[in-house]
C-alpha cells in the first residue's frame, strides 16, 4: 500500500513539473541567428517579445533582415507592431504539421486578434498546404491572396514554440494604411472619460498634470487610470484635504515614463518607477501575476489592471480597479480582519520604514482569459504533432526552465504529510 501511495505521489509531482515547463525567450533564441537580427530588434522595440514569452504553444513566423527592413522603412512603430503581431500564431506548427493540415487549409488565430484592433476576422491567418510541397500564408479576409510562403524551419521547442521563416509579411486589409496618431496628439482625457474614468480625467486637468503626461507620451508613457467607482471605495482619502503638491504626486504615481503594454507587465520582476519617483524605493510600484491577471501593489493595497484603453506604441493606457495610494503620502493603511477572526494587537511604536507589499496585500483573483474567437481551429492538437522535427530541441539551449507554482508545492507538501502520518 505504501509503495502504491508513493507511486501516486511521484506521478503527481512529475506531472506538476512537466505542466509548468513553459518558459522560452524569443530574444535569446533569435540572437543565435544573425539573419533575423532586424526582426528580433523590432520584437523588442514593440514589446511583442514580452507577450511571446508569456504564452505557450505558439508559432512565430520570422522575417529575414531584407524583408523586415523593407517593412520597417515605410511605417511607424505602431503600424509595425500590428503587422508583426499578425505573424505570431497562437498554435504550434512545425514543418511536418504544416503538411498535415486537415483538408489542406485552416484559419489560425494570431496575437493581432487578441489586441482588439483587428475588426472581424482580420486577426486570423490562412495557412494552406499547396501542391508541390509548398505552404502558403495569407490574410483570412475574403478574397485575400496567399502572398507569403514557408521558406524554412528556424527553431522548435516541442511543443512550446516553433519559429518558421516566411518569405514576406502577411498583410491584412487596412493594417498598413490605418492612421497612426502620434502620442502627443492623442486626447488622453477624452479617452479616459469614455472609459469610465471621468474623476481621474478631471483631476489631471485641474491639477495641470495632464500637460506632464502629454509631454512624456512621445518618449514612452504608461497610465494606470482608476475608474470612477474606485474613488468612492472605502479607504480612499478625502482628496479635498490634500495639498496641491500631494494631488500632483498622487496623479504622477499613476503613470510611468516607459511603454509597458500588458505583456511587459506580466514579465516585470523589478519595482517600477513612476513619474512621482524621486529616489531609491520612493513612489515605486511592484507587480504580481496570476494566470492572465496582473496586479499592482503600492504597499497599502493592491489594484488589478482591468482593461486596455489604448495601446499605440509608445503610449498605453490601462484602467485599474483601485486608486493607487503610495505609502510615501498615506503611510501604512490599517488592515481590518474579517468578522470572527482574531485581530493582532497594534505595535506600540510607529512604523518608520516602508512596509513590504507582500505583508499587507492579498493576491488578486484570477482574471478570465480573453474569449477565443468563434473561428475554426487548426487540425491536430500539439500532442499529436510529430516529435523530433527539424531543428527541434528541448535542452537548455532553448532557454527553457521550470516554474513550480506555490499552489503545487503546498499541495504536494499536504499529500506528503498525509501519507507519512
Amino acid at each position: 500500500m505504501a509503495a502504491l501511495q508513493y507511486s501516486l505521489l511521484l506521478s503527481f509531482t512529475l506531472s506538476a513539473l512537466v505542466y509548468t515547463i513553459s518558459a522560452h525567450n524569443i530574444t535569446d533564441i533569435l540572437s543565435g541567428f544573425p539573419e533575423y537580427s532586424e526582426f528580433n530588434k523590432y520584437l523588442t522595440q514593440t514589446k511583442l517579445a514580452d507577450e511571446i514569452n508569456t504564452r505557450q504553444t505558439i508559432t512565430v513566423l520570422a522575417l529575414n533582415n531584407g524583408a523586415m527592413s523593407a517593412l520597417a522603412a515605410k511605417h511607424p512603430l505602431s503600424v509595425i507592431k500590428n503587422a508583426l503581431s499578425l505573424l505570431v500564431v497562437l498554435d504550434y506548427y512545425d514543418p511536418t504539421k504544416l503538411h498535415q493540415i486537415s483538408k489542406g487549409t485552416t484559419l489560425s488565430t494570431t496575437l493581432y486578434q487578441t489586441t482588439g484592433n483587428a475588426p472581424g476576422n482580420l486577426g486570423f491567418v490562412n495557412i494552406t498546404d499547396l501542391q508541390g510541397g509548398k505552404v502558403g500564408f495569407g490574410s483570412a479576409a475574403p478574397g485575400s491572396k496567399l502572398e507569403s510562403s514557408y521558406t524554412k524551419s528556424v527553431k522548435q521547442v516541442p511543443y512550446n514554440i516553433s519559429i518558421l521563416e516566411i518569405s514576406q509579411p502577411i498583410i491584412a486589409p487596412g493594417i498598413l494604411t490605418a492612421p497612426a496618431p502620434t502620442p502627443s496628439s492623442v486626447n488622453i482625457t477624452a479617452l479616459l472619460e469614455k472609459a469610465g474614468c471621468k474623476t481621474f480625467a478631471s483631476l489631471l486637468q485641474t491639477s495641470g498634470v495632464i500637460k506632464m503626461y502629454q509631454s512624456a507620451a512621445d518618449k514612452g508613457l504608461t497610465i494606470f487610470a482608476p475608474n470612477d467607482e474606485a474613488f468612492k471605495a472605502a479607504g480612499v482619502p478625502d482628496l479635498s484635504k490634500l495639498t496641491n503638491a500631494e494631488i500632483v504626486s498622487l496623479l504622477q504615481y499613476h503613470a510611468t515614463a516607459s511603454y509597458s503594454p500588458f505583456g511587459s507587465l506580466k514579465t516585470s520582476k523589478d519595482p517600477i518607477s513612476t513619474l512621482a519617483s524621486n529616489g531609491a524605493g520612493k513612489f515605486d510600484l511592484t507587480v504580481t501575476t496570476a494566470g492572465d491577471s496582473v496586479t499592482l501593489h503600492t504597499g497599502i493595497g493592491p489594484s488589478r489592471v482591468a482593461e486596455t484603453v489604448l495601446d499605440s506604441t509608445p503610449l498605453v493606457i490601462f484602467t485599474v480597479d483601485n486608486v493607487l495610494l503610495p505609502v510615501e503620502l498615506f503611510g501604512k493603511a490599517p488592515s481590518p480582519a474579517p468578522a470572527g477572526e482574531p485581530v493582532s494587537a497594534p505595535s506600540p511604536t510607529p512604523i518608520a520604514s516602508t512596509p513590504s507589499p507582500a505583508s499587507v496585500e492579498a493576491p488578486s483573483p484570477l482574471a478570465a482569459s480573453p474569449p477565443a474567437p468563434p473561428m475554426e481551429t487548426p487540425g491536430g492538437a500539439p500532442a499529436d504533432a510529430p516529435f523530433g522535427s527539424e531543428n527541434s530541441t528541448a535542452d537548455g539551449n532553448a532557454a527553457v526552465h521550470v516554474r513550480v507554482p506555490v499552489q503545487v508545492t503546498v499541495f504536494a507538501a499536504v499529500i506528503c504529510s498525509i501519507l507519512m502520518s
